[in-house]
């Protein structure tokens, strides 16, 4: 998900203060809840999955984008139900529920809690060492010093993790104050990359097709145009599905993800916008129907789903503190909810640096790396990734660059909101990884990249 969520979401709090729910009308009540509940879901993650500091998470996250309202938001955390409830000058109310294995979720309603009492997943071994490893190297040193620095008081970059991989090997790492080597981060649409992985194994299992028709049961009516949309254009976000990260309040996006229970029944009911196959369009709308396929293919409720994902990717990698959240229906939500420590993310760029093979078994099917990086049309995009091949044009409506031009052309990287980052640089033998909470974009990845490999070919002192 991409941080004009939370602009948006949060920034509509201050219609709060201007007038009465009767003054806001039908059109306005959504939008409070819609905020709400952004902030109910964000301090359940924070408490219950990343165990971090609640009011911190407010006040770098939420807090920035509804300064003039800050004051009127009322969150409370009962760590007994393992809930928290948030509200608008005591209005909007909203619930987030932590379920064990399975993340938080945003509850619509009172009732009961879908698969309550979640699951209880077995450890997975880390293959990473229990103490932090700082690089010998003070040129590393300085340039992941230099990402946790705040330059522009005004716009932070609030870094939380650094890790950095070369042949295989954690060179050097870096946290922030309260954050470390387990602490699992929110990684937005990350997400999208797992969930390409994730069809990429049951596609090696043979329970799923890139060129099938998606199996969406509301597109197997007779005559729907949307019934010519495949997997692989759902992966490539060249589906036909309108690009749903709009500046409307409420976007397509934000109504699913906020205001919707079953995310993928409205994700299916979206009418397309251009015929499969024509045209780019970034596309959580389809990826959310990936999630469901995922979900459908591991025996259909969010437990089986989260226990697939656990055996066949997070444990063989050894991605110990992964989880992927699922919506009120059990659907694995594949485009931005999971949480993952840098650690883990960096474990899962190492997989494609070495094609889809860990430590001698192979997770993805062969030939699924270079199909995930690579080109969709004319575009930055590949399939669950972006790529670095696009230095003349500019992300649709974002106006955004597709890549990092200070890179080597064969770099490729997953990308999720708030600056977060795994990328992966097959000529350097090498994955950094970066995550954190920068608003503003102003986290400076491809700098930080860029003085890596600088450092990593300078000669050794003689």
């Amino acid at each position: 998900m991409a941080a004009r969520i939370l602009k948006i979401v949060l920034g509509l709090l201050l219609v709060a203060v201007l007038g009465s729910a009767l003054w806001l009308g039908t059109a306005g009540r959504p939008l409070l809840r819609l905020a709400t509940g952004s902030v109910s879901r964000g301090l359940c993650d924070a408490v219950f999955v990343s165990q971090v500091d609640p009011e911190g998470v407010f006040r770098e996250q939420h807090a920035p984008q509804m300064r003039a309202i800050a004051w009127a938001i009322r969150s409370r955390v009962d760590r007994e139900r393992r809930e928290v409830r948030t509200s608008v000058l005591g209005a909007f109310g909203a619930r987030a529920v932590f379920r064990p294995g399975l993340g938080c979720l945003l509850m619509h309603g009172d009732g009961p809690v879908p698969e309550a009492a979640g699951f209880e997943p077995e450890p997975i071994a880390s293959p990473y060492p229990d103490h932090t490893v700082a690089s010998d190297d003070p040129a590393i040193r300085a340039a992941i010093d230099r990402a946790f620095a705040e330059p522009d008081p005004a716009h932070p970059r609030n870094t939380k993790a650094v890790v950095v991989l070369h042949d295989g090997r954690l060179i050097a790492e870096r946290y922030a104050p309260g954050y470390g080597p387990d602490t699992p981060i929110w990684a937005h649409s990350l997400t999208k990359s797992l969930t390409s992985a994730l069809i990429g194994i049951l596609v090696r299992e043979g329970k799923l097709r890139l060129e099938q028709p998606a199996p969406v049961p509301a597109w197997r009516q007779g005559g729907d145009p949307h019934g010519a949309v495949t997997i692989d254009q759902l992966l490539r976000m060249d589906s036909g599905l309108p690009f749903d990260e709009t500046n409307g309040a409420l976007s397509p996006l934000t109504r699913m993800v906020f205001l919707e229970r079953d995310m993928a029944a409205y994700a299916s009911r979206m009418p397309l916008a251009d015929a499969p196959g024509t045209v780019w369009g970034y596309s959580n709308l389809g990826y959310v129907l990936l999630g469901r396929m995922v979900t459908d293919a591991a025996g259909g409720t969010a437990a089986d789903a989260a226990r697939f994902a656990r055996r066949e990717l997070f444990a063989p990698l050894g991605m110990a503190h992964t989880l992927i959240q699922a919506d009120a229906e059990g659907a694995l939500i594949g485009s931005g909810s999971s949480y993952g420590t840098a650690r883990d993310f960096a474990r899962f760029g190492q997989l494609y640096l070495d094609d889809g093979v860990i430590d001698g078994k192979r997770i993805l099917p062969a030939g699924w790396v270079a199909y995930s990086h690579s080109q969709t049309l004319d575009t930055g995009y590949g399939a669950g990734f972006w790529l670095n091949l696009k230095d003349d044009t500019r992300v649709p409506v974002w106006n955004a660059p597709w890549g990092m031009p200070q890179l080597p052309k064969d770099m490729y990287y997953g990308r999720g909101a708030f600056g977060q980052y795994v990328v992966i640089v097959p000529s350097e033998r090498l994955v950094v990884v970066r995550m954190g909470i920068s608003l503003d974009y102003g986290d400076d990845t491809g700098d930080l990249v860029a003085a890596v490999i600088a450092a990593l070919h300078r000669p050794p002192p003689q």
